[in-house]
């Protein structure tokens, strides 16, 4: 846990802001973050938000730039540039868009106008907003096409249908990538009807990232995908941010730099560039290997739990960080009952969504669970199968005060038996 003496300047200023981050600070320390998209920095990232870097505007690129005194964004931007090509084996990369919905948009502006179609992930087979919600900005610029599991007991993507659709639909972009899918994706089958059809492919990898640098996950750009985004934070470990690679195409490299600015973005925000570029100088380190791997461990521990509990999980299983229960056939409760009773034992997660759900997505049938925090944590099997066990426990007594009682006293115990670390080197 940080120190008060932290945020000295914090509670000398401003006592209001000072008690909510102790209260953060507390709640982060004493409970346990199962968000799959959620994860915890190092204190050398944390420090990098905060720097002297957060005072700069530096619209344009590295050596490009709009205004003078830029000669330590210059560096820093191209450290953070180098090291990602280095993870992702990526010939281009641009650091700056703002997050992982930015990314996205900067993508489709820089590869299609306006009325051109896009193929993505259907949001309720496990897609993301910016892959077609009709609330979405780009779902009124663009036409968003759609593809689906061909099971939700197995999480196989059907195929046949893609390509049928692509045929028929003729997209400008494929993308693969997900939210809330807890399956691999056949990249190369995604290549292959991308080139019947001459579209461009894109992977939405923001869930993954860390498990592709980390050598568990298959990297899209080696089956022959194009571009690559995804958010810096999750997996990856870093601050919360957005990036876009591109495989090797200098054309759509440039196209995506003047989509990002000035197209969409002014200045970028040069202390989460210094923060982007120490987290992958942490995902470079050796050790970021065993974390990547020791995620799907956690997560194959879990999913071995809710089997033996008879949990239904959409797709099966998991073959990455995250699992995504139907909580209203394992428990009887919704996805947003579900999620409130955890919140109270301390373990954080969020409702969701399944396939084809026939609830509304703020009380949904499912809840959706990861394992990138807790790795963090040093927590390892045995800890995930409790974990696990505590779930399902404080759900099937989800009216038992004291049985709630005593789970959340457990879950703050094995909590602070393992805490968050400062450093990961």
């Amino acid at each position: 846990m940080i120190r008060d003496t932290d945020y000295n300047f914090i509670q000398t200023q401003d006592e209001e802001v000072y008690k909510a981050v102790m209260g953060e600070e507390e709640r982060q320390a004493k409970g346990l973050e199962l968000i799959p998209s959620e994860n915890y920095v190092s204190r050398a990232v944390r420090e990098a938000v905060g720097s002297v870097f957060t005072n700069k505007y530096s619209e344009g690129y590295p050596f490009k730039r709009y205004y003078g005194g830029q000669m330590y964004t210059d560096v820093v931007e191209t450290i953070a540039i180098e090291r990602a090509k280095k993870l992702f084996n990526a010939k281009f990369v641009n650091v700056q868009p703002l997050s992982g919905a930015p990314a996205n948009l900067a993508i489709y502006h820089a590869l299609m106008a306006p009325g051109d179609t896009i193929l993505g992930m259907d949001l309720s087979h496990g897609g993301h907003l910016t892959h077609g919600n009709p609330m979405t900005v780009p779902a009124k610029i663009f036409n968003f096409v759609r593809y689906k599991m061909k099971d939700p007991e197995t999480g196989e993507i059907d195929y046949d249908a893609l390509r049928e659709t692509a045929l028929r639909e003729k997209p400008k972009v494929i993308l693969a990538g997900f939210s809330a899918y807890s399956r691999e994706l056949d990249y190369k089958k995604f290549v292959e009807i991308a080139r019947e059809v001459g579209a461009v492919t894109v992977a939405d990898m923001a869930h993954i990232a860390g498990l592709i640098a980390g050598g568990v996950a298959r990297n899209p750009f080696d089956d022959g995908f194009d571009v690559i985004t995804t958010t810096t934070h999750k997996t990856l470990r870093g601050p919360r941010g957005g990036m876009v690679l591109i495989r090797e195409n200098e054309d759509i490299a440039q196209r995506v730099a003047k989509a990002v600015f000035p197209g969409l973005q002014g200045g970028p925000h040069m202390n989460n560039i210094a923060a982007k570029a120490v987290a992958f100088g942490e995902a470079l380190h050796p050790n970021f290997k065993v974390y990547a791997g020791q995620i799907l461990k956690n997560a194959k521990a879990m999913e071995e739990v809710f089997l033996r509990e008879n949990v239904r999980m959409i797709g099966g299983g998991t073959s990455n960080h995250l699992l995504l229960v139907d909580a209203f056939t394992s428990f009887g409760t919704t996805g947003h009952v579900a999620e409130t009773i955890l919140d109270e034992v301390g373990l954080t997660l969020n409702k969701n969504m399944i396939a084809d759900d026939t609830r509304k997505p703020f009380d949904p049938s499912g809840i959706r669970l990861g394992t990138p925090a807790m790795t963090t944590r040093n927590m390892k099997e045995k800890e995930a199968t409790e974990v696990a066990e505590l779930l399902v426990d404080t759900l099937r007594n989800k009216d038992d005060a004291a049985k709630k009682a005593e789970i959340h006293t457990r879950v703050e115990a094995l909590c602070l038996a393992h805490p968050i670390p400062e450093s990961f080197i």
